[in-house]
C-alpha cells in the first residue's frame, strides 16, 4: 500500500511549494546513501521521500494526487508511474540541489556542494512563472475545451536574440569562475572535506559577461511584449485544478530557461447539479400521479437530455442512478454517475375539478402505513449515503 505523501514529508495539504523543498532538502540529507554507509533502509527511505517530492511539488501532478491518491500517479492526462530507482533518486536531489555524490568519485557526502550555495546556475537564470485564471462552465468540463488567454509578459529581445549584447558583439566568458557561474572553495573539517559553492560575484552566477549592452533591452536580453497562448483543458477538471505548461513561462535573462504558465481553473457551478466528484446530483420535481402511476420524464445531464422511468410508487427522497451519465474521470477513463433525487409535489393551489377528484381519491385510498414516517427518512439517508 502506497503511503501517504504528505506524511512522508511531514508537510500539511496545504503546504507551499518552498516547504515542500525544504522538508524534502532536510529528509533527503538525512538519509542521502553516501551519508548512512550504504544502509538499505536508509537508501529506501531517500527513494520514498523523492518520489513524494516529484508528486508535490509539481502542481499537475499533485492536484491529481489529492484527487485520485496513488492510483491519480498511474497514467493518463500526462500523469506517469512515479517508482524510482536510487539513480533516479539521485539525479533529482542533484537537480535540484547540486549536491556532490561519492559515487561519481565526488568525495562522497564530504563534498557537501551547494549547501551554503544559491542554486545551480539553472535555477538562477530560470524565467518566473504565470499564473493566470482560466473560466470554465460544467459543459466544458464534460467535453473538454481549448482556451486562448492574452498575456503582458517579458520576451526575447529581437534586437540582441536575448544575448544582453549589441549586434555586433557577444558575451564573453567570466574570468573569474572560467564560465561556470560558480565559485568554490575547499576546507578540512572534523566530518571531512567540505565544499562550498556560492554565485560567481563577477557574472552573477551566469557564466558570462556583457561588456557592450544591447540598446533596446539594455543588457537584460528581454522586452516587454504580449502574446496569445492556447491551453487545452482536458474533461473531468475540478474547481481549482492546475495545469502546467512547460516553458511557456518568463524567459530567463540573458537566453535563461523559461518559467511555467500555471493555469488555475475557476468553474462555474450549474444551477441544474451538485457536483460530487465526477458524480452528478439532479433535483427532479414530480406530481402525485406520477409517483403513484409511475412515468417516463426527461432529465438533463451535461452531455443532454435523457430518459428516466419513474416507477409507480416513488415517494419522496428516493433516488435513481443513471450510470456513466456524470462527469468523465480525468486520467482513467469512463464516466461518474447522475444521481436523481426525487420530490413529489403538492400543489399550492387546486382548481374546483381537482379539488372534487382529490376528494373523491380521498374516500377510497388507504392510510399511510404507521413505520412509513421511518422509511422515508431512511429513504433520505440511503440516497445520501450514495453520493
Amino acid at each position: 500500500m502506497k503511503q501517504d505523501f504528505y506524511a512522508v514529508l511531514g508537510v500539511a495539504k496545504d503546504a507551499s511549494e518552498a516547504d515542500v523543498k525544504k522538508a524534502y532538502r532536510k529528509l533527503a540529507m538525512e538519509c542521502h546513501p553516501d551519508r548512512n554507509n550504504g544502509d538499505k533502509a536508509a537508501e529506501e527511505r531517500f527513494k520514498l521521500v523523492t518520489e513524494a517530492y516529484e508528486v508535490l511539488r509539481d502542481p499537475e501532478k499533485r492536484a491529481a494526487y489529492d484527487r485520485y491518491g496513488p492510483q491519480g500517479m498511474r497514467g493518463g492526462a500526462g500523469f506517469s508511474s512515479m517508482h524510482f530507482d536510487l539513480s533516479e533518486a539521485l539525479m533529482v536531489f542533484m537537480r535540484d540541489f547540486g549536491f556532490a555524490s561519492g559515487r561519481e568519485g565526488g568525495g562522497g557526502f564530504g563534498g557537501f556542494e551547494n549547501l551554503f550555495g544559491g542554486g545551480t546556475q539553472r535555477d538562477r537564470r530560470r524565467g518566473h512563472d504565470i499564473k493566470v485564471g482560466l473560466k470554465l462552465t460544467l459543459a466544458e468540463v464534460a467535453t473538454g475545451t481549448t482556451k486562448t488567454v492574452r498575456i503582458k509578459s517579458l520576451e526575447s529581445c529581437p534586437e540582441c536574440s536575448g544575448s544582453g549584447a549589441k549586434p555586433g558583439t557577444q558575451p564573453v566568458q567570466c574570468g573569474t569562475c572560467g564560465g561556470t557561474g560558480e565559485v568554490r572553495r575547499q576546507a578540512q573539517s572534523l566530518f571531512g572535506q567540505f565544499l562550498t559553492v556560492s554565485p560567481c560575484p563577477t557574472c552573477a552566477g551566469e557564466g558570462s559577461v556583457v561588456h557592450s549592452p544591447c540598446d533596446r533591452c539594455g543588457g537584460e536580453g528581454r522586452v516587454k511584449s504580449e502574446k496569445t497562448i492556447q491551453i487545452d483543458v482536458p474533461a473531468g477538471v475540478a474547481d481549482h485544478h492546475y495545469l502546467t505548461l512547460r516553458g511557456q513561462g518568463v524567459p530567463g535573462p540573458r537566453n535563461g530557461p523559461r518559467g511555467d504558465l500555471i493555469a488555475v481553473l475557476d468553474i462555474k457551478e450549474d444551477p441544474r447539479f451538485e457536483r460530487h466528484g465526477d458524480d452528478l446530483v439532479y433535483d427532479l420535481g414530480i406530481t402525485f400521479t406520477q409517483a403513484a402511476l409511475g412515468a417516463e420524464v426527461e432529465v438533463p445531464t451535461p452531455f443532454g437530455q435523457t430518459m428516466l422511468r419513474v416507477e409507480p410508487g416513488t415517494q419522496t427522497g428516493m433516488a435513481y442512478r443513471l450510470r456513466a451519465k456524470g462527469l468523465p474521470r480525468l486520467g482513467e477513463g469512463g464516466h461518474g454517475d447522475l444521481h436523481v433525487r426525487i420530490h413529489v409535489w403538492t400543489p399550492t393551489k387546486l382548481t374546483a375539478e381537482q379539488r372534487k377528484l382529490f376528494e373523491q381519491l380521498s374516500e377510497v385510498e388507504d392510510a399511510p402505513p404507521e413505520k412509513e414516517s421511518g422509511k422515508f427518512w431512511e429513504t433520505i439517508r440511503r440516497a445520501l449515503g450514495q453520493l
